[in-house]
């Protein structure tokens, strides 16, 4: 069979291609922005790539076309497909009905921490022998790539709770029956999709409702969005996670790098690992449990963890020069921001200076969703600089008031550079976080630190 994948060069429609190809499926896709990595990693794998979305790219007349929410009503590409009456399906779809019907799929889905999250439960079962597929909204540093198909029956996948496409406006991961479901956590996100947290929850709801009563259903005691989502119904075993009458963690080092397991009052094992924060913590607890569903005992799926490496752009240390590190976090959410430079702050003590730099570049921060939350996210950080592109819609410079810590708003780019790169001093950290690119800005910070 021949598809063709309409926006291929995203991480998830990328993913897609690469597990189609892998599986014997003839694949070929198209972007509006055809670039590394994802297309060295496409074009590496015999993946033929077109720019652009013409509609000339169709008179191969592929069996499929894949479409990626990337395209709309109106787009000329969009307007033949439908016209002419061609098959098409959206990307979850797809793997619904081609791939995972074969698989026992193990799902991560949660508002936060889902990549790391699958990550993790992934080398647990790599290690453990289980030779896992997986789909991951990242690169997991085990592994070097986002996607990977196997003879096995597992299969691990980020479960995303935006929507498909531009005919299936349900969440993606309503499509992929999941056996075993982690819920991490839930919280009010996507403010282009969703109007509230009860329409996110109806969504999940809508998830919790597809996982067999043979599965099971993982979700952690303090979470009350999630458990009024359960409580919505449901007829699957669950495992609640944190609760000192199941799998809870004690601390041994303040920083969240290790920590003993226990489940009630049994002792499982201690985790050392390069991870910190507590969040880290949590989400080792939910992929431990969810290993053991397949068979894995809690202690050998603890022991895997010893040599679990973070996927990219998740506290990744991008380089250190004249003792001021830069690191590089995917957080755009006010809830995951704070929770980075807490764990941040536990790594590096109080006498080492944060400096923590924002991008508010997320469908719900350009809108400004949570925008509220904003400026007390980054109490763990001695000082803040946040960059504002002209595609934010809300007055950002009152976080300048709102911020207990000094906190300075630029609309230049390059002029916020220069004042990041004349706050670091010996013993300084600095965390970027953003969901985007962000101008090439640790690198920029590194070169520029080398020349002083």
């Amino acid at each position: 069979m021949h598809i063709h994948i309409l926006g291929i060069c995203g991480t998830f429609m990328g993913g897609i291609a690469m597990l189609a190809k892998q599986a014997g499926f003839k694949v070929t896709g198209s972007d509006l922005n055809v670039y590394p990595p994802m297309s060295d990693e496409l074009k590496a794998a015999g993946i033929e790539l077109t720019e652009g979305f013409d509609v000339a790219q169709l008179d191969e007349k592929p069996d499929l076309v894949v479409v990626g929410n990337v395209m709309k009503r109106g787009m000329e590409i969009v307007e033949l497909l439908l016209n002419e009456k061609i098959p098409f399906v959206s990307g979850p779809q797809w793997l619904e009905e081609h791939y995972l019907c074969n698989k026992t799929v193990l799902a991560v889905a949660g508002t936060h921490g889902k990549t790391t999250t699958s990550s993790m439960l992934t080398w647990i079962l790599e290690k453990n022998g289980r030779d896992p597929g997986f789909l991951i909204g990242g690169i997991p540093e085990n592994f070097g790539i986002s996607a990977r198909n196997t003879k096995s029956e597992f299969f691990v996948i980020e479960a995303d709770e935006y929507d498909c496409a531009f005919f299936d406006k349900r969440s993606k991961f309503v499509h992929y029956h999941p056996t075993v479901l982690i819920m991490n956590n839930l919280e009010y996100d996507h403010a282009d999709i969703f109007d509230s947290v009860a329409d996110i929850q109806k969504q999940f709801h809508h998830l919790v409702r597809t996982v067999p009563g043979r599965g099971l259903i993982i979700y952690p005691n303090d979470d009350e969005n999630l458990k009024a989502v359960v409580e919505m119904g449901c007829w699957t075993q669950t495992a609640v996670i944190g609760d000192e009458k199941g799998l809870h963690a004690k601390l041994l080092k303040q920083d969240g790098s290790v920590f003993e397991i226990y489940n009630g009052s049994e002792y499982v094992g201690k985790v050392n690992y390069e991870c910190t924060g507590t969040y880290n913590v949590h989400n080792s607890l939910m992929a431990i449990k969810a290993a053991s569903y397949v068979g894995i005992a809690l202690p050998d799926a603890a022991a895997a963890l010893e040599s679990f490496r973070l996927p990219k752009r998740r506290m990744e240390n991008k380089g250190t020069v004249k003792d001021v590190t830069v690191y590089d976090d995917f957080a755009h959410h006010p809830t995951a921001i704070r929770l980075t430079l807490e764990g941040l702050r536990a790594k590096v003590g109080d006498n080492t200076k944060i400096i923590a730099v924002f991008e508010p570049r997320s469908n719900s921060m350009k809108l400004g969703a949570n925008h509220d939350m904003l400026a007390a996210s980054f109490k763990s950080a001695d000082l803040i600089f946040v960059y504002a592109s002209p595609a934010v819609k809300w007055d950002v410079r009152a976080l300048e008031k709102q911020s207990e810590k000094p906190l300075h708003v630029f609309f230049d780019f390059d002029k916020m550079l220069e004042a990041i790169i004349a706050q670091c001093s010996p013993h300084t950290s600095v965390l970027v976080m953003s969901n985007g690119g962000f101008n090439g800005i640790h690198q920029k910070l590194l070169t520029k630190l080398e020349s002083l």
